[in-house]
């Protein structure tokens, strides 16, 4: 049986549930500008009605109402939508990192201009073709001398230019591993804080945006994958690692590695393995110190260490004011002092490997003469032996090309006496040390009688540099070779104190029968100015103009794809949020709409219960004697 106040009753559900839609819509108004909210919406239901289908029912026509409750406050969200923008989130994380940290490199370069490397080597070569002219000046030693401690200073200061960029890169690495720690320890705190409310029978809404929200960020740090399958407890994946779990979740740590020069490798905490990234901050964070600066890096020792090579050969060869000779203009540090290139390499205590830069033949070659032989040639690689064939109809010159752009981590040349020098490169692994050449062998005779550089054909007669003494592959005894430099030559390189403390001794001429060049020969000095456009370069550059041709063209190539990329991906990125934004944001007109609905059901539910009140009123007080 219905009872006399059940409109009451009836009138104080509408009353709380048209208070409560308001309050929503408030709560929604003043969020309209937090980043990550989404619009919710108050669905009503009706009351289960008075009387059930059941015997004991009351005999009365139709069914009586009770009113209204709220059957749930969703958010306003697509998932699908979500996932494709934690799925891209990655990419634009990506390119902006890499377009920041180029821009820093481009600026490092600063080609072309009169204070870049460039316009100083070219400086360097102008004052020996003045010296070459005047011999006998000292004004012209001095500018000589001068220029080269000017190249040696700008070659260091890229060094030390590119040395910190690293270092930053380090810096952000680890910033960027605590940020993922830290986000992925509040997403697992969210998923735990979520099923708590829902157990309860509550929506945590906003406990839901503020997960959303968080996993977005994560995606721009690292390449997430989101299961959203349960709800309550998402689960995200990276690196083919399940990241976060329910309340679990995994972290990530650095630890040095020793082979990348002690710069530390991001691992899992729990398992200790590396991990690897496809997309986000922190991938291109690791790309860039691992691959384009270590580049950049290597390209300048590689300069360095040859265009020092190469002005040695000549000044040593070449006579003094002082008649003074045999000596170098640039210092020289040696990887080892021993003078077999012996090193110690597993630190055991005893000799087990050679390192050597260059070996130089003991025979003088025609580039143009058809060799006549035909064998293979066996040198390292980045990924293992590369092996290079020559044919009887080959000249020098093309046994040097196909050596040369066969990718071996060992180039050639001819010296300035013709005869064949093979010179280690920096090593594309880390786990192999930079300029050393690791394995030479020839199964003719090229390498062996013909260039006078190996004892043997054959494996057994090849040289190795994982052995001790493995010079006795070599022949004509310690002249032949020279001992890897010390580790980044552009960090170290200058002029010799032999050459500082008295200009006197900058070589000039050439003697003659043993006897010192004479004070007016210029004949050394034009030929050092002459490397200047000479293809003396090893490797797939030509001359030192090529490789500051192609350096600064690589980086800013390298600029401009990233610069492409971050705005193609800034513009995807912009459309799923505006589309995102078009579905789950709050529009204030489409808010204010809604909240004129619900007070006005408000103020109908007042007057009804009013009207209900008057009516009880008669019944209690008005009737009755």
């Amino acid at each position: 049986m219905q009872s006399t106040f059940s409109g009451i009753e009836l009138g104080k559900r509408s009353l709380f549930a048209h208070s409560r839609a308001l309050s929503t819509v408030g709560h929604n108004m003043s969020n309209a500008s937090t980043e990550g909210y989404s619009r919710q919406r108050v669905h009503f239901t009706a009351t289960d009605p008075l009387y059930r289908p059941q015997l004991n029912r009351a005999e009365t026509p139709g069914q009586i109402g009770q009113g209204v409750d709220i059957a749930r406050i969703e958010r306003v969200r697509d998932e699908l939508l979500e996932g494709r923008i934690v799925a891209n989130a990655n990419g634009e994380g990506y390119w902006e990192t890499r377009d920041s940290y180029i821009l820093q490199m481009e600026q490092i370069y600063n080609e072309p201009g009169d204070l870049s490397i460039r316009g100083q080597m070219d400086r360097f070569w102008d004052s020996w073709e003045e010296l070459s002219i005047y011999p006998d000046q000292m004004a012209s030693r001095q500018a000589v001398l001068e220029n080269g401690k000017a190249l040696a200073e700008g070659i260091q200061l890229r060094n030390q230019g590119l040395e910190q960029i690293r270092s930053m890169l380090n810096d952000d690495i680890n910033v960027t591993v605590n940020q993922v720690n830290d986000l992925s320890r509040e997403i697992a705190s969210l998923n735990h804080e979520i099923v708590k409310v829902k157990a309860a029978g509550d929506e945590p809404n906003d406990l839901m945006d503020r997960r959303d929200l968080l996993i977005e960020e994560l995606g721009q740090l690292i390449d997430v994958t989101v299961d959203y399958r349960d709800s309550d407890e998402i689960n995200v994946h990276t690196a083919g690692f399940q990241l976060v779990q329910g309340d679990k979740f995994k972290e990530f740590e650095l630890q040095s590695n020793p082979q990348n020069e002690g710069n530390p490798d991001v691992i899992w905490e729990y398992n200790q393995e590396q991990a690897h990234f496809r997309g986000g901050k922190l991938a291109a964070l690791i790309e860039l110190r691992d691959v384009d600066v270590r580049e950049e890096i290597q390209g300048l020792d590689n300069m360095a260490v040859n265009f020092v090579d190469l002005v040695n050969e000549v000044h040593r060869d070449a006579y003094g004011m002082n008649g003074r000779t045999g000596l170098n203009f640039f210092d020289q540090h040696p990887f080892v002092n021993n003078v077999n290139g012996n090193f110690d390499a597993d630190g055991d205590g005893a000799f087990d490997s050679t390192y050597l830069f260059r070996v130089t033949g003991n025979n003088s070659l025609d580039p143009e003469q058809e060799i006549g032989l035909a064998g293979t040639i066996t040198l390292n690689g980045a990924q293992g032996p590369v092996q290079v064939d020559y044919q009887s109809e080959d000249t020098v010159r093309d046994v040097i090309l196909r050596i040369n752009n066969s990718g071996a981590e060992v180039v050639a040349r001819l010296d300035r006496e013709g005869r064949l020098s093979m010179k280690a490169t920096p090593s594309a692994q880390m786990s192999n040390p930079d300029f050393v050449i690791r394995q030479m062998e020839d199964s003719g005779q090229f390498l062996v009688g013909y260039s006078g550089i190996l004892l043997e054909s054959g494996a057994d007669g090849g040289y190795s540099s994982a052995q001790a003494d493995a010079v006795a592959a070599l022949r004509g005894g310690a002249l032949s070779y020279e001992v890897s430099p010390l580790g980044h030559p552009s960090a170290w390189i200058g002029v010799s104190d032999e050459v500082s403390n008295d200009p006197a001794s900058i070589a000039t001429g050439f003697g003659a029968q043993g006897r010192p060049g004479e004070v007016g020969d210029g004949r050394a000095a034009l030929e050092i100015a002459s490397i200047r456009n000479q293809p003396v370069m090893v490797g797939q550059i030509d001359s030192f103009d090529d490789y500051f041709a192609d350096t600064a063209a690589y980086i800013g190539l390298k600029g401009q794809e990233a610069e492409i990329a971050l705005e193609t991906q800034e513009l995807i990125m912009k459309d799923l949020r505006d589309t995102r934004a078009s579905i789950s944001g709050v529009n204030i007109d489409e808010e204010l709409a809604q909240m004129m609905k619900f007070q006005h059901g408000y103020n109908a539910t007042s007057r009804f219960i009013s009207t209900f009140n008057s009516m009880l009123d008669t019944i209690i007080n008005r009737m009755g004697v």
